[in-house]
């Protein structure tokens, strides 16, 4: 659970400008106040640390970049950071990989599964009927509200929330057409010695590094390491996560070379969803309230949106810059992601040349 948004803070300024950058950011941030607050609130039991982030400089030009955007967070964003040198790093982290840190204090950790059966539990406690493995075939307006056929029967409603992210299919075409799935995988080791997982991240934040096609990885409470990427740009399955478990394998040894001995008991993937601009968004397309395009910083922000959405629905006069954006169409994209592959190569080579 990350500070900040998927577009990087000197992005937000460049796109959008110092006020409304700044109102954005503010927004990140607070969504991350209110998902530890409703954590709380509603006694969620999703193991969560507010451990903070640290980002890897993949090379040394990556790391003088970081003094710019501390600097940048702090005047402009009242948002404080740390840099740390790559002489300095193992107080950080057990690699020499890198070539120095930022560290943000502000974000923090959970377990997913975790925390979704416990809104689960919540939600049903207050009356709400949760219905799993049932296929929505369409959606169809009328004057009353709308038909959502499903494959196992009608259900009628005055108002609908379209909450797939990356999992948005052909039964809202208009909503699809706007939010790209992209494979995101994951592996996670036998579990480690506690002296082993100590010298991984010795205060337990989460991190990644500074690469387009990027690492992030966390060391767990029973003590593997997690550890996850953008492997490759193609629609999770079976062949394509052992694909992507062998180029993990391989970039956890080429960040933790101790670790190479050591099996990985598990992989797994999903799909992630980025809108055209990079952007969350949310708010209503052709009637149909969505929320989506988070970019792999979800957690507290599909949160937050989902509270809005239904502050919304209920009648309530909500005021929030995310609501307030247009969600763009993507050019010649009608739900198959045809251009990927061509992405995946881009970044491969802004890899190389950055």
């Amino acid at each position: 659970m990350l500070t900040g948004l998927r577009v990087e803070p000197a992005g937000l300024v460049k796109t959008y400008g110092t006020v409304r950058a700044r109102e954005l950011f503010d927004a990140a941030r607070l969504s991350v106040e209110h998902l530890e607050a409703l954590i709380v609130q509603e006694g969620i039991a999703c193991d969560y640390e507010s451990v903070g982030h640290l980002q890897a400089a993949w090379k040394p030009a990556h790391f003088r970049a970081f003094h710019d955007e501390q600097e940048l967070l702090a005047q402009v964003f009242g948002h404080h950071v740390r840099v740390v040198d790559r002489s300095e790093q193992h107080a950080e982290i057990g690699s020499d990989a890198y070539y120095g840190l930022l560290v943000d204090d502000r974000s923090g950790a959970l377990n997913p599964a975790k925390y979704v059966e416990g809104l689960a539990a919540a939600a049903a406690s207050r009356g709400a009927k949760i219905f799993g493995g049932i296929r929505v075939e369409s959606i169809n307006g009328h004057g009353a509200g709308w038909t959502v056929r499903t494959s196992a029967g009608d259900v009628n409603a005055h108002d609908v929330l379209v909450a797939t992210n990356g999992y948005t299919g052909a039964a809202t075409p208009e909503i699809r057409r706007r939010l790209v799935p992209v494979g995101s995988y994951i592996v996670a080791t036998e579990p480690l010695s506690p002296s082993q997982a100590a010298a991984l991240l010795p205060r337990r934040r989460m991190a990644f590094d500074s690469k387009h096609f990027l690492y992030y990885f966390r060391v767990t409470s029973d003590n593997r390491l997690l550890f996850g990427g953008r492997a490759e740009f193609t629609t999770p399955d079976e062949q394509s996560v052992r694909r992507a478990a062998q180029i993990l394998r391989r970039g956890i040894t080429a960040v933790f070379p101790d670790l190479a001995p050591v099996p990985i008991a598990y992989a797994w993937g999903g799909n992630v969803a980025f809108a055209r601009d990079e952007m969350p968004h949310a708010g209503t397309i052709g009637g149909l309230h969505f929320a989506g395009g988070y970019g792999g910083h979800g957690i507290a922000l599909a949160t937050e949106l989902g509270d809005l959405i239904g502050r919304r629905i209920a009648g309530a006069a909500v005021d929030h810059p995310l609501l307030a954006m247009e969600c763009p169409t993507i050019p010649f994209y009608r739900g198959n992601p045809w251009f990927l592959p061509l992405a995946g190569a881009y970044y491969k080579v802004l890899d190389w040349l950055s």
